[in-house]
């Protein structure tokens, strides 16, 4: 997971990097909306196979109650708020939504996302 948030940091900058040059008046930068987009499609994709796996590890292997700790309500946050900026972008993508949306959903959700990983260092053996 670490390192796929350190990708999905990665595809922060680049989107803050094309919001930049579009609030500017700059033409949108074609190669830096693909890259953005390349990277973040796996690595959301990632990030919900993460979440599952994290469920069914402390269910299974440590016999914890689902969803009883502060990591686990965090970790659902952020997959839906992964889910929604992925949504969102797909709709920006395609000229039918609001890049300025999907942007702000990007920032809250990797703000969460460091927010689940400081509430999982708890939960280390």
């Amino acid at each position: 997971m670490t390192l796929c948030l350190g990708v999905l940091f990665f595809v922060l900058r680049l989107g803050l990097r094309s919001r930049k040059g579009r609030l500017a008046g700059a033409p949108p930068s074609i190669d830096l909306i693909r890259l953005h987009a390349r990277l973040a499609k796996p690595a959301v994709v990632f990030v919900i196979f993460g979440f599952i796996g994290g469920g069914l590890s402390s269910s299974l292997i440590r016999n914890w109650s689902l969803m009883e700790s502060f990591h686990a309500i965090v970790a659902l946050v952020v997959v839906v708020l992964f889910t929604a900026t992925a949504v969102y972008g797909r709709r920006a993508e395609r000229g039918e939504g609001d890049p300025g949306l999907h942007g702000l959903l990007g920032v809250l959700t990797m703000l969460g996302s460091f927010l689940a990983a400081i509430a999982g260092f708890i939960l280390l053996p």
